[in-house]
């Protein structure tokens, strides 16, 4: 019966730290990141609605990896830069929350790569990292 409670209470421990600072103790998916720039409207998720956008301004628009034929939308995901091709690239330890809005290949404003699983805002590709790149390798996980 405790080896039941264990597998009950684990997946709750690993989203509660995966909220937390500690996003790195439970790893999530392993993918690619680009970044676009506005204008971001209209999106695929939500037209021409202004009210779409977090008040952060992190937000994305997602890659064929995860877009779910549209189910995506609104959508939650942590992420983190986990290397890049130029050291030095990635925050430490900075994890955002961004909110899926788009669609990237159908995106009004093109992303500086091709083909990633998500491609960020400018706001949000550069809270996780310190140099200007076209790609950065992320771990994510969906909240």
């Amino acid at each position: 019966m405790m080896h039941f409670k264990k597998q009950l209470l684990l997946p709750f421990v690993c989203y509660f730290l995966s909220v937390s600072q500690f996003f790195h103790v439970c790893h999530g998916d392993v993918g690619t990141a680009a970044q676009y720039s506005p204008p971001y409207l209209p999106t695929a998720c939500f037209g021409d609605d202004q009210t779409q956008f977090p008040s952060s301004n992190l937000f994305a628009a997602a890659g064929d990896g995860i877009w779910d034929n549209g189910a995506s939308c609104g959508r939650q995901y942590l992420v983190r830069c986990i290397s890049a091709s130029q050291p030095g690239t990635c925050v430490p330890d900075q994890t955002i929350q961004v909110k899926i809005v788009d669609y990237a290949p159908t995106a009004l404003s093109p992303p500086s790569a091709q083909s990633t699983t998500i491609v960020l805002s400018e706001t949000a590709f550069g809270g996780i990292t310190n140099v200007p790149l076209d790609s950065i390798n992320i771990e994510f996980q969906q909240v």
